[in-house]
């Protein structure tokens, strides 16, 4: 197989954790002969300081030719402190998504038993969790009509969802549901948002044409607290842009920790590979971040866009495996953890190569 793969590092932790996702692909290719090539491109906060652009048109050019991107983090604190900035990092993720019709978020909660004691929740709830997340990424608040008011006291951020926007995405949640335990929730807020009304609607419709699934329609505010209180009973949750965005952030808990969650935007076209987790400024630079994330987007990569499940089921068994022997980043290590065992990025990088 021969493949075409943009990497775009990004801000903050962006470049140490791509370093090894990147890595494990050409490990990937050796071993099973397969073809990577690689280019590499800027965006975000990067991108604004070499073009004045977050997502410039080389990037967006390059992205739009390639067969599958690996993006590392977005974000920059200076923007975070700045609210009135009108040129953005996130912008550039945004915009990318939109270009490339990206419309379907896949976040998996893959728990890791050996890090059942990592999480702020007790094993006995934790142990057995499975979740796969459909979040809706091209509608939404996030990309309604935005406004303020001349006197820069009043604003508002408009929700909008088309029909079309919601069918196409509860369609890949259902079909995943059909060759998992057959369970779908779907998430809104229908008792007050209208564009939550027309969201179940919609499902519902979508719902006749796989009777063999299970569906349940929750509220935003009881699935976030059924999540902690109960995360065995989620199977397939699909739900819009910014329940998503927050409900997935959540559910990183469950796994331990943001560094362990991988995601997958897909659409029509080129799919885009990054881990959760934000660009973490605090420990850029510092050899402190965990690449567990971006390395299982890897494996994500291979199954969803080039159908390579046996290389990405290798990429998890190795994983697996660094940790049953112990090793840990910062972020995942807890009190019984050997401290001759806590690596830092590059060491965590390497020992899941030797795995591997």
């Amino acid at each position: 197989m021969k493949k075409h793969i943009l990497v775009i590092p990004g801000d903050g932790i962006g470049p140490e954790v791509t370093t090894w996702g990147k890595a494990v692909l050409e490990k990937i290719g050796q071993d099973y002969g397969h073809e990577f090539t690689f280019d590499k491109a800027l965006m975000g906060h990067a991108g604004i300081e070499a073009t004045g652009n977050p997502l410039p048109d080389e990037t967006l050019a390059k992205a739009k030719a390639s067969d599958a991107i690996l993006f590392g983090a977005i974000g920059h604190i200076k923007y975070d402190n700045d609210p009135s900035a009108k040129v953005r990092p996130e912008q550039g993720l945004l915009k990318i998504r939109k270009e490339l019709g990206l419309y379907a978020n896949l976040r998996p909660i893959m728990l890791f038993d050996e890090l059942l004691d990592a999480s702020s929740l007790k094993p006995e709830i934790l142990k057995g969790t499975d979740i796969l997340f459909f979040r809706e990424l091209t509608g939404d608040v996030y990309f309604g009509e935005k406004k303020r008011s001349e006197d820069r006291n009043t604003a508002s951020d408009l929700m909008i969802y088309s029909r079309y926007e919601v069918e196409r995405i509860a369609i890949k949640a259902y079909e995943a549901a059909m060759v998992r335990g057959k369970r779908l929730c779907s998430v809104d807020k229908a008792n007050v948002l209208e564009a939550s009304r027309l969201w179940r609607e919609v499902v519902q419709e979508i719902a006749k044409q796989y009777p063999e699934v299970e569906t349940e329609h929750m509220f935003i505010d009881n699935a976030a607290m059924q999540l902690v209180k109960n995360p065995k009973k989620f199977d397939v949750v699909l739900t819009a842009n910014l329940f998503g965005d927050i409900l997935t952030d959540e559910a990183s808990q469950i796994a331990g920790s943001m560094g362990m969650l991988a995601s997958a935007s897909v659409g029509d076209g080129t799919g885009f590979f990054e881990p959760i987790h934000g660009s973490a400024h605090d420990i850029a630079g510092q050899d402190k971040a965990n690449p567990l994330a971006s390395i299982l987007s890897v494996a994500l990569m291979l199954e969803i866009s080039f159908g390579l499940k046996e290389e990405a089921k290798k990429i998890t068994d190795a994983i697996d495996k660094t940790l049953k022997d112990g090793y840990r980043t910062g972020d995942i290590a807890d009190t019984n953890t050997d401290k001759a065992k806590i690596l830092g990025t590059t060491a965590m990088g390497q020992k899941v190569l030797e795995y591997l």
